[in-house]
């Protein structure tokens, strides 16, 4: 298996020196050159199978002659150690809770899978690997618990400062060792686009090997793509079209699932469900895709302007608007709507969603007030006690602080405040 270019699909290379290289020399993102669909009875049997057996399956393919089976293996089972259930919510309504790994966030998934990626492509190597990612909230916490204290791999995470939670913010600036945290007085955009600056810099990449982990690498990206096919195995049973809306911000999240369904996931249709940052919104309504400069929100995760990962869905679906419009649709929302919706949601069950989940939650009603007869799975992709302040705000309760939070909250916050890519640039030329 090769992965291209999507600026120039003559440029290929392995999923090792992909995920090394984390986006192309020539700027553009690497997909995989083909998706070979599963046997139809993985799909059929599915409820027999071990989540550590879906995931083997389906990721195989893109990663066979890079990594032995029995490592590939024992990579599964060090990212997958924790639960992904689908909780019934109301009527035709699900959520697929995403927060039960160590940083409560859907992240740790992708991040762990790449981490223990890199540690197996790292081994033997005598030039350290730095990761530079930029993160709007959760992408920090789950880069630095997955690759904390992994030999060879030197961690700089770029976040914007005052626009992630506490206890996000905690997750990325605490843990210290290879880890470095860097706070852009900017938005992520600006984060996101210093790293971006950074890969392109010659001086620099000549000086370090740089990589990426935010979902612009393929093996942060790709193995999102299992709890989708695991939320499917859980809610097979009920026997109905299945749609999946999934809070978006940079879209690599949902282009996962559609590659899922490439694989042959029997899934009617996906909601990218936005916040006012609705650049897709606009796109699957008027056909004309324009960036914006990122708006702050209450749920800051998705406060993305141009998400990166948008152009690996059109190039699933050839850049055909048409065909694109049978599989996705995109709907955007306030923050005021978003906590009618946690406020109602709470009130009718006592489910406590996040307002990533909210946004979700939201897309999905949406969808199914023309499609009632679906069934829908919500990703609520945090934990609430994430985004706690806005969360008890909302709701007038007390959030009962989980063991993995209440370990990091006690300790002290370092990180380096810069203003300008030049500032990044001295850095990483030290």
């Amino acid at each position: 298996m090769q992965f291209y270019s999507l600026n120039d699909p003559n440029h290929r290379t392995s999923f090792k020196n992909a995920v090394v290289s984390g986006i192309s020399p020539d700027k553009g993102l690497y997909f995989p050159e083909h998706i070979t669909p599963l046997e139809p009875d993985f799909f059929e049997n599915i409820e027999a199978l071990s989540n550590h057996e879906i995931a083997f399956r389906a990721i195989h393919q893109f990663v066979q002659e890079d990594i032995p089976d029995h490592i590939l293996k024992e990579i599964i089972a060090n990212t997958l150690d924790f639960d992904f259930p689908v909780f019934d919510l109301e009527g035709n309504v699900a959520t697929l809770e995403l927060f039960h790994g160590p940083t409560m966030a859907f992240k740790d998934v992708g991040a762990r899978f790449m981490a223990n990626c890199l540690g197996y492509f790292s081994q033997g190597e005598k030039q350290e690997v730095t990761v530079l990612v930029a993160t709007s909230g959760d992408t920090g916490g789950a880069v630095a618990n997955g690759f904390l204290g992994v030999e060879g791999v030197h961690v700089v995470i770029l976040y914007p400062s005052g626009k992630v939670s506490d206890i996000q913010e905690k997750q990325l600036t605490t843990l210290g060792q290879n880890i470095e945290a860097m706070e852009v007085d900017g938005t992520f955009d600006d984060c996101q686009r210093m790293v971006k600056t950074a890969f392109l810099d010659q001086e620099i990449t000549q000086h370090r090997k740089l990589t990426s982990a935010n979902s612009i690498n393929v093996a942060r990206w790709l193995p999102q793509l299992f709890y989708f096919l695991f939320a499917y195995k859980q809610a097979k049973s009920k026997g109905k079209d299945i749609v999946f809306s999934v809070p978006s911000g940079n879209f690599g999240n949902i282009c996962a699932g559609m590659v899922a369904q490439k694989l042959g996931m029997p899934v009617k249709h996906f909601v990218a469900s936005t916040n006012v940052n609705d650049v897709v919104p606009k796109y699957m309504e008027q056909g004309v895709y324009e960036p914006m400069p990122s708006v702050a929100t209450i749920s800051n995760a998705m406060d993305v302007g141009d998400p990166s990962n948008f152009v690996r869905i059109r190039h699933l679906y050839q850049d055909d608007l048409d065909a694109l419009r049978e599989n996705l649709s995109s709907y955007s929302f306030t923050d005021s709507i978003t906590r009618n919706a946690m406020k109602e949601v709470y009130s009718n069950s006592g489910y406590v969603m996040d307002p990533h989940g909210a946004v979700g939650y939201l897309g999905l009603k949406a969808y199914q007030k023309s499609h009632p007869d679906t069934f829908g799975i919500f990703l609520e992709t945090a934990h609430p006690v994430k985004f706690l302040n806005v969360v008890e705000e909302t709701l007038d309760v007390q959030l009962e602080i989980p063991s993995q939070i209440q370990k990091i909250m006690g300790k002290e916050k370092k990180s380096m405040p810069i203003r300008s890519y030049a500032e990044l640039k001295t850095f990483l030329l030290q």
